[in-house]
């Protein structure tokens, strides 16, 4: 059951995941949720993608319970939104209401990341 402070998204014959509002976002668990490397390159595949990712499209160096977990992080800290169709799980970057929210930290941290990438030769 959604809250005053959760929204649930759900298409047609689909499961409903909670997702915070969007007022709810708070900086301090963006953060928390961007710091984790195997987030943070969810995150950049994800605003590289033209639209929603599978959960299974994003090849991470960890198992599936942990790949699991980090999805569920990003999703409760208000990073992604992620939608049951049918068996798969969609995820897509919560871009409007992060540039909303923190203007220029979305692009900030992307840049960041591709300049330590570069930088560590990750690329």
């Amino acid at each position: 059951m959604p809250t005053d402070t959760t929204s649930v998204v759900a298409g047609p014959g689909s499961r409903a995941l909670a997702h915070p509002a969007r007022e709810d976002i708070r900086l301090a668990d963006v953060l928390h949720a961007l710091a984790d490397p195997v987030r943070l390159r969810i995150v950049c595949v994800l605003a590289a993608a033209e639209g929603e990712l599978n959960c299974a499209d994003i090849e991470l160096p960890v198992s599936k319970s942990t790949c699991t977990h980090h999805f569920r992080v990003l999703r409760e800290h208000g990073v992604i939104e992620q939608n049951y169709r049918g068996t798969a799980k969609m995820n897509g970057l919560r871009r409007a209401d992060l540039d909303a929210l923190f203007p220029g930290l979305v692009d900030g941290v992307l840049k960041a990341a591709e300049l330590q990438a570069r930088r560590l030769g990750d690329v």
